[in-house]
């Protein structure tokens, strides 16, 4: 996914004499063909992450389209306060780029993990808060999210994400798109636990259990019109995302169905509430938050 970032914001800053590339000392060999493009906008910030927002928001005054990119925990809670301030309160055009989001380094231990940032910036007014599946999605989202009046928060995997899409999909900022149809059982995924969703389902079709899956690439706004659908047409829905099970996408979904007068139950699939305390690879820290595809489909079969 960060491979494809890097290719179209070459591409795009290639066609776009407004884009501006920050960095918060990451990806600096990642970004060589952009700089060949557009060497005089890019900007290697340092680990000083709040600066570089700050950097950005002023950029965006000036009528620039600044991109900031860093690992998502660094470029999240360590700047909340600029993000707040200095992009939302003032409704500036900037796009922030989380990498690494989730449990993806979580071999280098809790402070590289990012299991609560959509959850806080969810919460900002004006804030959009996108998750694509795979590196498609990326550069879909990426097209779409210059074209915002206000800031943008994209999370994105690390690397070797399974690719869903065999094009770059038409996708619109504030819709889910429909990725199996089913009767009993609907999935609602975010991000890039997305084959993992789709894996439960063909586990529970086997057993008899008709699963859909919707798939949502915007968090924040939520495609409440789908959920009001869902609410209605099945027995079950299941939330699935790579982030705590508390504020983010499965706290949304329950946000709005609370103001519903009656709606079928919710699982809510993601990170406890809690730090993960030993260091892992990707795979055995998901399978220790019950993420693993069998771990789905073993717990909404219960459920039923």
């Amino acid at each position: 996914m960060r491979n494809a970032f890097a290719q179209e914001i070459t591409k795009l800053a290639a066609e776009n004499d407004g884009i501006v590339l920050l960095s918060g000392d990451i990806g600096n060999r990642l970004f060589d063909k952009y700089k060949e493009t557009a060497a005089d906008r890019f900007y290697n910030c340092g680990v000083a992450e709040a600066n570089m927002i700050g950097m950005a928001a002023g950029l965006a005054m000036n009528g620039l389209r600044p991109v900031c990119y860093t690992i998502a925990p660094f470029i999240t809670y360590r700047c909340m306060e600029q993000i707040r301030i200095d992009l939302c309160y003032h409704e500036q055009p900037v796009l922030v780029v989380g990498t690494g989001s989730g449990l993806a380094y979580a071999s280098l231990g809790t402070t590289h993990h990012s299991c609560e940032e959509m959850g806080m910036l969810r919460l900002l007014p004006t804030m959009t808060v996108l998750a694509p599946a795979d590196a498609n999605e990326v550069r879909a989202l990426l097209n779409a999210s210059l074209k915002l009046k206000g800031p943008a928060y994209m999370r994105i995997g690390k690397k070797n994400e399974p690719q869903i899409h065999d094009g770059v999909p038409d996708l619109q900022i504030g819709k889910s798109i429909e990725m199996k149809e089913g009767v009993d059982v609907c999935l609602l995924n975010t991000g890039t636990t997305l084959p993992r969703v789709l894996e439960a389902a063909e586990q529970l079709a086997a057993k008899g259990i008709s699963t859909a899956v919707q798939h949502f690439p915007t968090v924040k706004p939520l495609d409440t019109d789908f959920i009001d659908e869902a609410a209605v047409k099945f027995k079950l829905l299941a939330s699935v995302e790579e982030h705590s099970v508390l504020g983010g996408f499965g706290g949304s979904i329950a946000e709005h169905l609370s103001d519903r007068p009656n709606h079928p139950p919710l699982l809510r699939f993601g990170a406890a509430d809690e730090f993960l305390h030993e260091t892992s690879e990707q795979e055995t820290a998901m399978e220790h938050y019950g993420l693993a595809a069998s771990q789905i489909a073993d717990r909404i079969s219960a459920a039923l």
